[in-house]
């Protein structure tokens, strides 16, 4: 994991605004939401987990994503690319990723 996603966990994790060069996490009263480059990629509830591509399915929008699924998804989700399409390992099995899924 990156230094810049450590920090942004640690921040999702404290309930802490955090402005890092291209990375923002704002804090809200019951979630906290990721930005990369201004866009939403991330919103991280109590429970759930949702997961935006913010409109570019890039290399660190990928790592910032995987990075977030590791401290605070289940063991093993991680998004992945395959034939130039994005799926979320989920409970074992691979989904198609679309923005806005939510896990849980």
């Amino acid at each position: 994991m990156r230094k810049i996603e450590q920090q942004i966990v640690t921040a999702v994790r404290d309930h802490k605004d955090l402005k890092v060069a291209n990375s923002e996490v704002i804090s809200c009263t019951n979630h906290s939401d990721v930005y990369l480059h201004g866009n939403l990629i991330a919103r991280i509830g109590e429970t759930y987990l949702e997961l935006f591509d913010g409109g570019y399915q890039s290399k660190t929008t990928k790592s910032r994503l995987n990075a977030l699924l590791s401290a605070f998804g289940m063991e093993g989700e991680c998004v992945f690319q395959k034939n130039f399409q994005w799926f979320v390992n989920y409970n074992g099995s691979p989904i198609p990723f679309f923005s806005g899924m939510r896990l849980a």
